[in-house]
């Protein structure tokens, strides 16, 4: 362990195994211990940072099939399928701007009509009535999807979003990086090596990204260690000058009412193991700054004690979700809770924008 630990504080590279043997065999607070050093390390101080953003849903229609995810609904289903409006997006972001946000957090779904254009023109269209607006939006398996659809290339998709006011692309769809539990929890959905490739292209254009994992279904502890080592990699490849990923944000499967929990598969929450996840996410990924707390799908209380144990961010919160929700997550944070929540864990609290700037 010792060793380990000492290459770890170093920031060299840990190897897939050398990850594992901490991961399976470390004393949690020895993990923890050196996740707050290399913490120190990346984001020296007490402050940990938080956002003022909106979920917004650009449409729930999507043929990928993810089984842990009951927000999606099929495009026959008339009932339920919408594509939201402009009249709705004006009084979300009113409602957001009045809240002190900046950003809002778009995503959807594959939708099988919805192709560039849509999103050019939805985009153009946010930008005009809201300038200063920042749009962290899709993911790599819709960049991937909207490409496919409209015989584009990553490159092409992405330079064309980025020009109607794609800001940042967040880290969603990613899941666990491996081919094998893709298939297994999400069918239809791009698979493991798209997404790392339109996160290439991504961080080629200067395009600020973020990594994500959801664990806790059918996955192994390899898996999970696997999944940080080809995020890190990825990051390693990322240009001088560019953004890359500028946070990793872990969050636990939630089940309930999914079609995993029908076929088997329960979410056990335990707060032991996802302070094990932050701290083993700090010292794998030697080159992404920020890890992020996610308080939406563990709690306040377990959000707090990661912040002594790698995380330095607590993330948004989240004036608006709705997949994570339906899915069983209950908890709720506004500004002054977020706020408190970071001082009684003996933290400075600062809002912060999505490329982790400072706000007033």
């Amino acid at each position: 362990m010792e060793k380990i630990y000492r290459k770890a504080l170093a920031l060299d590279l840990l190897t897939a195994d050398e990850a594992l043997v901490l991961y399976e065999s470390g004393p949690l607070d020895e993990l923890m211990s050196l996740a707050w050093e290399l913490r120190q390390k990346h984001v020296p101080g007490r402050t940990v940072t938080w956002q003022i953003d909106r979920n917004v849903n650009i449409t729930n229609v999507c043929i990928s099939g993810c089984k842990f995810c009951n927000f999606h609904c099929k495009p026959h289903d008339r009932e339920r399928a919408y594509v939201t409006t402009i009249d709705q997006y004006v009084r979300k972001i009113d409602e957001t701007l009045a809240l002190g946000g900046d950003q809002l957090l778009l995503q959807g779904g594959l939708h099988p009509k919805l192709g560039i254009d849509f999103y050019e023109n939805l985009f153009r269209e946010l930008k005009r009535l809201y300038p200063t607006l920042k749009l962290h939006a899709l993911g790599a398996p819709e960049v991937a999807h909207i490409a496919r659809i409209s015989s584009l290339d990553d490159e092409t998709t992405l330079r064309r979003l980025m020009d109607a006011g794609l800001d940042s692309l967040p880290g969603a769809g990613a899941e666990i990086l491996d081919n094998g539990v893709r298939r297994a929890i999400s069918p239809g959905k791009p698979d493991a090596d798209r997404w790392l490739s339109v996160m290439r292209t991504a961080h080629r254009l200067g395009l600020p990204t973020s990594a994500t994992m959801m664990y806790g279904h059918v996955e192994t502890p390899r898996q999970r260690v696997e999944h940080l080592i080809k995020i890190r990699d990825l990051q390693a490849e990322c240009p001088p000058g560019r953004y890359g990923f500028v946070a990793f944000i872990p969050w636990i499967f939630r089940s309930s009412g999914t079609r995993l929990e029908k076929e088997g598969v329960d979410a056990f929450f335990s707060p032991l193991e996802y302070l094990r996840i932050i701290a083993l996410s700090r010292i794998v990924l030697s080159d992404i700054r920020h890890i992020q707390a996610s308080w939406l799908t563990v709690g306040k209380q377990t959000a707090q004690i990661a912040l002594h144990g790698g995380a330095d961010d607590m993330g948004s919160i989240m004036i608006e979700e709705n997949v994570v929700s339906s899915a069983g997550a209950r908890n709720r944070l506004d500004a002054e809770g977020i706020r408190r929540a970071i001082r009684e864990a003996g933290f400075t609290p600062r809002l912060r924008d999505q490329l982790y700037r400072f706000r007033e």
